[in-house]
């Protein structure tokens, strides 16, 4: 494996803003990803396997690039999803529900699309599957703007949905 580098956002610290401030996003990405970049160089000079940071650095670069400034009522391309408010709905139970730490995900499967949850960044045995979509929830990606409250995280969120980076990835 070769090392990983830290990706530059793709937009300024402050352009998801009022859903996710700026200083979320400094912290976010200039602590939180920054260390799992740095810990899997740290391991992988050491000779060692590090996949929790590895995957904590790919699921954040997706992340990243998932997200772009807030527009009201952000909607899919038609077409996208048959039935977008099923989708939503079963997108954001899935990222309420994550137990503690991890990420609601939309996986690109054989079969199709498929949402589902990754505890941590458990990355390891997903046979095949290609996350398209990805929301953190981490308390450390909306503790400092909505303290305990995850599900109004979630629903303001849908405002920075980056449709066209995930059309892409499908």
């Amino acid at each position: 494996m070769k090392p990983l580098t830290i990706n530059s956002l793709p937009y300024a610290y402050d352009a998801l803003e009022p859903i996710i401030s700026k200083q979320i996003m400094e912290l976010h990405h200039d602590k939180h990803y920054a260390a799992y970049v740095n810990n899997f160089n740290l391991a992988l000079e050491q000779g060692k396997i590090s996949s929790f940071n590895y995957n904590g650095a790919v699921m954040h670069d997706l992340f990243w690039n998932n997200m772009r400034a807030p527009i009201d009522n952000n909607l899919p391309p038609e077409g996208m999803f048959p039935d977008f408010e099923k989708f939503k709905a079963e997108f954001s139970a899935a990222a309420v529900t994550v137990e503690g730490s991890g990420w609601a995900v939309l996986w690109k499967t054989e079969n199709g699309l498929m949402i589902g949850q990754l505890e941590k960044h458990n990355l390891l045995g997903l046979n095949g599957a290609v996350p398209v979509l990805a929301l953190d929830v981490w308390e450390h990606a909306y503790y400092l703007d909505y303290l305990n409250d995850r599900k109004g995280y979630i629903e303001k969120w849908w405002s920075v949905v980056n449709w066209d980076d995930v059309k892409k990835r499908i």
